[in-house]
């Protein structure tokens, strides 16, 4: 079942940020856009190359509103342990949250149960807190930011532009469609 349009639902987990310990809730995502990205665990393989990848990138995400929030089944604690040995995960300025109860993997559909972990699942998530995309993929596969940002992108635009949609291999800037009868059979 489809994620897409459905808002997030109640949810409080600790997290890791910057050096600090908080507390994260649904109220958080409220008033700017945000994307969660779920991985399996710390200290595994390909998860620290997205991380690291997302860090590269956060300061664009910034730049457009958007918070970024990693989501693992690992504890804070793991977290800050993680962020401090590994050169990859040590560039992570955004929010790392630790899902330990499951209840956001079990929420966005994501949760290995078998495993207690999350499998790679990507959700934006808009300023009232209604998903916008949802992408859940198997754990070997990575994912790549400079992607993440052209889907940010389009969902910002859209929602500014009611009536446009964007076509395949769309960029910031480029000419969208309005879909109507004229249209129908043209494309």
């Amino acid at each position: 079942m489809s994620l897409i349009n459905s808002t997030v639902k109640p949810f409080t987990v600790n997290a890791y940020r910057n050096g600090e310990f908080l507390e994260v809730t649904e109220n958080d995502l409220q008033g700017h856009w945000s994307v969660f990205v779920f991985y399996p665990g710390d200290f595994t393989f390909v998860c620290p190359t997205e991380l690291e990848d997302l860090a590269d990138h956060y300061e664009e995400f910034k730049a457009l509103g958007v918070e970024l929030y990693s989501v693992s089944t690992d504890s804070h604690f793991c977290h800050k342990a993680w962020h401090d040995t590994s050169q990859a995960v040590g560039k992570v300025q955004y929010t790392m949250l630790a899902d330990m109860t499951q209840k956001l993997s079990k929420q966005f559909g994501v949760l290995i149960k078998d495993a207690g972990q999350a499998l790679r699942g990507t959700f934006v998530i808009d300023p009232e807190g209604r998903i916008k995309t949802e992408e859940i993929h198997d754990n070997g596969i990575g994912r790549e930011a400079k992607e993440l940002l052209r889907k940010v992108k389009a969902a910002q635009y859209i929602a500014a532009h009611p009536g446009e949609v964007c076509p395949a291999k769309w960029e910031d800037g480029a000419a969208t469609l309005t879909p109507s009868l004229d249209l129908v059979g043209k494309i």
